[in-house]
């Protein structure tokens, strides 16, 4: 399954989203929305207004969701 987290500089969900990504020993991929104008036309598509946005295989939310990202794993 592969994991993208669609996130901005300075995001404190963002980062924490990551961290736990990583402490799980979860392979993922970042896009900044920021530098990525078709990367926020999609997660905006989807219905997202916050970032982080994390897309796992079929799965996805917005914001830090740690039981979410423990079912990942």
């Amino acid at each position: 399954m592969s994991i993208t987290v669609y996130s901005k500089p300075a995001c404190v969900q963002c980062t924490a989203t990551t961290r736990a990504l990583e402490a799980k020993g979860l392979e993922y991929i970042v896009v900044d929305l920021t530098e990525d104008d078709s990367a926020m036309s999609h997660v905006t598509e989807l219905g997202y207004r916050q970032a982080p946005v994390v897309i796992a295989g079929d799965a996805h939310w917005a914001g830090f969701r740690p039981d979410l990202i423990g079912r990942l794993s």
